[in-house]
């Protein structure tokens, strides 16, 4: 009876902790949320944009789109190895023209406008994200480089074409 009081009590302290982000040298947040936990229906998420934990059996359909997508199918996305690339509605024509040339020709990018975010632009990907100064901010290149098709993708390599690909507006 005591081990299970013990265990009642330090298992949400253990959750907690597994979730516990830092930063590394380049700014960018890690986070430890474990792989693997399919759900359906929606999730919320303590980071917006989220960047790891339960999410849909179904992932987003890698690509760059113009309305926001739902987040518990970029995080399987991300589990895969896809960088989301996400920023404030009301972004410049200008921002958005050079966030999409920095991912033009990748094929695990996802890109959309993203409400409620902290930043005006931010680049997520599974246990990482870096808050971006502008669409010009050399970090996104650096970004890009290290985390698509990434060691913290725990799926890196499974597919990012299909089977979702819809917008929370459609």
């Amino acid at each position: 009876m005591k081990r299970l009081l013990c265990l009642a009590i330090a298992a949400p302290l253990l959750l907690a902790a597994c979730s516990k982000n830092s930063t590394d040298a380049s700014g960018v947040q890690i986070f430890k949320y474990a792989s693997g936990i399919h759900q359906e229906g929606q999730i919320t998420y303590k980071e917006h944009p989220p960047v790891g934990g339960p999410h849909n059996p179904r992932w987003q359909q890698c690509g760059i789109y113009t309305q926001p997508l739902y987040d518990q199918y970029a995080v399987h996305s991300m589990e895969h190895g896809a960088v989301w690339i996400t920023y404030k509605p009301g972004t410049s024509a200008a921002d958005i023209a050079k966030l999409t040339a920095a991912v033009q020709g990748r094929s695990y990018i996802l890109m959309s406008p993203y409400e409620n975010q902290p930043a005006p632009i931010m680049a997520s990907a599974w246990n990482a994200q870096l808050t971006l100064k502008s669409a010009d901010d050399p970090a996104l290149k650096d970004f890009l480089a290290k985390y698509e098709q990434g060691e913290s993708a725990p799926e890196r390599g499974a597919a990012c074409d299909g089977p979702y690909a819809t917008t929370t507006t459609q």
